[in-house]
């Protein structure tokens, strides 16, 4: 594991090598049991997208294990006049220990890590989440003791969370069944290593997707970036919401899961946010610990 690019560059070994990781820094640190095993290393982090808990989970993990963080927005770097990914990949290699970024082209993520020499690690894009999805598969295990014969079902936009959620469940041994309106289905390429790989179903019927599902996952209907579209795109998710009656048919121990920000009464009601709010938030704190596990497996070995 040189990066984290995407969940698809990694092997079911190396996953679950950093779920586990990810547990027993969350036992260390609500224990106070200090763990700075990146002492004197360095965290440069990009930012084309604004966030709050990227930013303040990777910089607060990076301070727990007794490194720096940077934060560097667009504004702050020569990237944002102009100058080539792969000269800035360059220069910040020599000066960083690793670099996450927070961006809308993949391709910006997969040109830092071809140019430089440090590990990069995609903090968003437009096509994956990866660390999002590591800190849910964490979420889920904690909950339900196993990832193994799982299914999770995601209701909203075939987006980088589905794309993400997709490949981390298929590779961990779960089901997924995503819930989505026609024009909004997850990658094609995606759905189709899964279909190859796992147990997929993609459909329009957001209760097909959430029979008897494990984990109920949704986000918002118009990402970052996608503000244009929101009053269109409130006209086409209508009805693709996560309230009581989807819930009914889920399996009565169901968790509720969103990466937040949420849109309480779009894509999730506010009754079933707070009902549901002991996982949902657990999967928030969890961001820290996953990210935590990635930066040391990949500034560390």
């Amino acid at each position: 594991m040189k990066h984290l690019l995407k969940l698809g560059d990694l092997s079911k070994e190396e996953i679950l090598d950093l779920l586990g990781l990810a547990d027993q820094l969350k036992f260390e640190r609500r224990n106070n049991i200090p763990h700075p095993l990146l002492a004197g290393k360095t965290l440069g982090m990009i930012f084309q997208k604004s966030s709050t808990r990227t930013r303040v989970s990777f910089e607060a993990g990076m301070y727990q294990l007794g490194g720096n963080a940077l934060f560097l927005s667009s504004r702050d770097l020569q990237i944002g006049r102009g100058e080539p990914v792969q000269d800035t990949a360059r220069v910040l290699s020599r000066y960083l220990d690793a670099i996450m970024i927070r961006t809308y082209a993949q391709s910006e993520v997969e040109d830092l890590a071809r140019y430089g020499t440090i590990p990069i690690i995609n903090g968003l894009t437009d096509y994956a989440h990866p660390c999002q999805v590591l800190a849910d598969l964490q979420t889920i295990r904690e909950y339900k003791g196993t990832l193994q014969g799982r299914k999770l079902a995601f209701i909203g936009d075939g987006n980088n969370m589905a794309n993400s959620l997709i490949v981390g469940c298929i590779k961990t041994g779960m089901s997924v069944a995503v819930g989505c309106p026609k024009g909004y289905t997850p990658d094609a390429d995606i759905v189709r290593w899964a279909r190859e790989n796992g147990d997929v179903l993609i459909t329009d019927d957001i209760f097909e997707a959430a029979k008897d599902a494990d984990a109920v996952y949704t986000d918002v209907w118009a990402s970052m970036g996608m503000e244009e579209e929101a009053d269109r795109r409130r006209r086409d998710f209508a009805g693709f919401q996560v309230n009581s009656r989807l819930m009914a048919v889920a399996r009565p121990d169901a968790i509720v899961l969103h990466c937040l920000p949420a849109h309480r009464g779009e894509e999730i009601t506010d009754e079933i946010l707070e009902k549901y709010a002991a996982s949902i938030f657990d999967e928030a704190e969890n961001r820290l610990h996953a990210q935590k596990a990635v930066l040391v497996r990949l500034m560390n070995g």
